[in-house]
């Protein structure tokens, strides 16, 4: 998968000098990340084996224990078959099949050190014990639900093998059966499939696992089951579901780029087939060809997926992004080597005593949201919505003691530009006219930060320094934040998000009392290092969300009172600060460096 390939390069420490054309990808690409490709040889796919190793595979205790931990991975009607292997004859009804095959549900957990091996003196049988960080539980629908255990370590008592096999056996491990972060990103492959907001104007991204091994014809049945099942229960409430009832007849057919699905589904109108037609064109991504849609075996709808794709563009285009900061109070562009990089959009008179800024395109006009400060260092809000220059701004009726970087919701309705912030650990709807609401949030705790994804119609929250994402609603200038799920993270102490691809966040935290900058998936399902060992807590953060999901996400940040980005990772220096005007600091004074870096797209 392509996520391997980041894992590579982040564990050799190879961090490209910057992306194609002008750094960034200039247009949005949202990828089916994990689609099996050829196989590099035969047994193999992505440079990983299609399927996991064998009990046989290692004579290590704990090499065999991680082995154990993916043996679950694959089809799921033979996940206790293939689990069972690892376990002597003796002991396999210590592994209790809880369910019917076809509802397996696997329990992901993330190992937190190396296994531990305790043998025992002048006996053959070891002791493995492996602390975890529950992560999440894999359900059919390929959906990595919340976790529901809280089991923070297992043990494990191993045998040799009997004679005239290789390996060894478990003689006693927990009644539960379970699947290593690492096995979910080795065989299994990332699948983003959309539902319709509320209004039916927009697909909002969700993310599925399945088995890498899965053919192309399966995944257009599996496709369309996700969508007759629903979006996971985070965000069901900010997006619509096909009618109820709707079911697949059988399973998809299809050769030579023309793909069949048979359903039933009351009320099937033009309208509601022509709209599902678009979810499975984006929802098959990577395919091309026909897709006819049958209700009850009548044909209905025909549909090429690739100009549905053209027809349809998941987002308004949002242009190339450009970089700015924060110098001395004032907004200046920050340049980059082979990428492009334009004015400040704002008036002279309006760039002046400036904190933090979200600015977004919105057609031919942009959206500023900016943080300013007074002497006594009290912040406002101050928003503006014109096309660049914008010169006209209002002021939020409060002044608070910290405000937090805006973030804007990218929404279709241009007559009401809304935006959330977080103010004083309370979070804020604001609209184009500096109105601040408070808006309730369904936990308790002290808001950090708040970022927006590239729909609109999902956010990303620090709460009590935990990671949540949350579904909005959003009507006019009202906007409801639903039910958060906490996402479980390696890091603690969470300080800073954003939104790195339809379905990724980069975060800032602590990693074993060091600050650090990791990667996510919109679950939390698969984690991956970043930038380690920050001298000092990233206070923010700002990513391109309109990149693509697995790759490397260009990402600038804020620490110790400076800015640095990725790829590499350096410093934002003075000098690729733009327009900075003749030095009137006194001799010997200290220049101040760039903060609050911010994309502009």
């Amino acid at each position: 998968m392509r996520r391997g390939v980041l894992a590579a390069l982040l564990a050799g420490a190879i961090l490209p000098a910057g992306l194609a054309g002008c750094g960034i990808p200039s247009e949005t690409e949202v990828q089916v990340d994990g689609r099996p490709k050829p196989a590099a040889e035969a047994g193999v796919r992505n440079g990983y084996s299609a399927e996991p190793p064998s009990q046989a595979a290692s004579s290590d205790p704990a090499q065999f224990i991680r082995n154990y931990l993916s043996a679950a991975a694959g089809e799921r009607e033979q996940a206790y078959a293939r689990a069972k292997k690892f376990i002597a004859p003796e002991s396999q009804n210590q592994l209790r099949e809880k369910q019917q095959s076809s509802e397996v549900e696997l329990t992901v957990v993330r190992l937190r050190d190396e296994p531990v091996v305790s043998p025992e003196s002048n006996d053959p049988i070891s002791v493995v014990t492996v602390s975890v960080q529950q992560v999440g539980v894999l359900r059919p629908d390929g959906t990595l639900a919340p976790p529901t255990l809280s089991d923070t370590k297992y043990v494990f008592r191993l045998r040799p093998a009997d004679a005239g096999s290789t390996g060894l056996y478990i003689t006693d491990l927990p009644n539960v059966l379970l699947l290593s972060d690492t096995a979910l990103r080795n065989y299994y492959g990332t699948h983003t499939v959309y539902f319709w907001n509320s209004d039916q104007s927009r697909l909002v991204p969700d993310q599925r696992y399945l088995p890498s091994t899965v053919p192309d014809e399966r995944r257009v049945t599996e496709v369309v089951k996700w969508l007759a099942g629903g979006p996971p229960d985070w965000l069901a409430s900010g997006v619509s579901r096909l009618p109820a009832r709707t079911a697949l007849i059988n399973n998809a057919t299809g050769a030579d780029n023309h793909w069949e699905v048979n359903l039933t589904m009351p009320n099937a109108t033009d309208f509601r087939l022509s709209r599902l037609a678009t979810q499975l064109a984006w929802s098959l991504q990577e395919f091309t060809g026909e897709l006819q849609l049958k209700i009850q075996n009548q044909n209905r709808h025909t549909v090429d997926l690739k100009q549905a794709r053209d027809t349809f563009p998941l987002y308004p285009p949002s242009g190339a992004p450009e970089r700015f900061c924060v110098y001395d109070g004032v907004i200046h562009p920050i340049s980059v080597a082979g990428e492009s990089s334009g004015p400040v959009p704002l008036s002279e008179e309006a760039n002046k005593g400036v904190v933090s800024a979200a600015l977004n395109r919105a057609g031919d006009e942009v959206l500023a949201a900016l943080v300013v400060t007074r002497p006594d260092r009290r912040q406002r809000l101050m928003v503006g919505t014109n096309p660049a220059p914008v010169t006209l701004f209002n002021g939020s009726e409060r002044w608070f003691g910290s405000i937090d970087r805006p973030t804007w919701l990218r929404s279709l309705d241009q007559d009401h530009p809304t935006g959330l912030v977080v103010a004083d650990g309370k979070l804020y709807r604001f609209d184009g006219m500096a109105g601040m609401t408070q808006t309730p949030l369904p936990v308790p705790g002290r808001v950090t930060a708040v970022a927006s994804s590239f729909d609109g119609h999902r956010i990303a929250l620090i709460i009590d320094g935990s990671l949540y994402v949350a579904a909005v609603s959003v009507d006019g200038n009202a906007v409801e934040v639903n039910q958060p799920r906490r996402l479980v993270t390696r890091l603690t102490g969470i300080t800073a998000v954003d939104w790195s691809a339809a379905n990724e966040l980069v975060f800032a935290g602590n990693e074993a009392g060091r600050p650090a900058i990791y990667q996510t998936t919109v679950d939390g399902g698969l984690e991956t290092a970043l930038k380690r060992q920050i001298g000092a807590e990233v206070t923010q953060l700002a990513a391109y969300a309109g990149g693509s999901t697995g790759a490397l996400p260009p990402f600038m940040y804020e620490t110790n009172k400076a800015a640095f980005r990725n790829n590499p990772f350096e410093i934002i220096k003075r000098e690729q600060v733009l327009d900075l005007p003749a030095s009137s600091a006194s001799p010997g004074a200290r220049a101040p460096n760039p903060t609050a870096p911010f994309f502009l797209y």
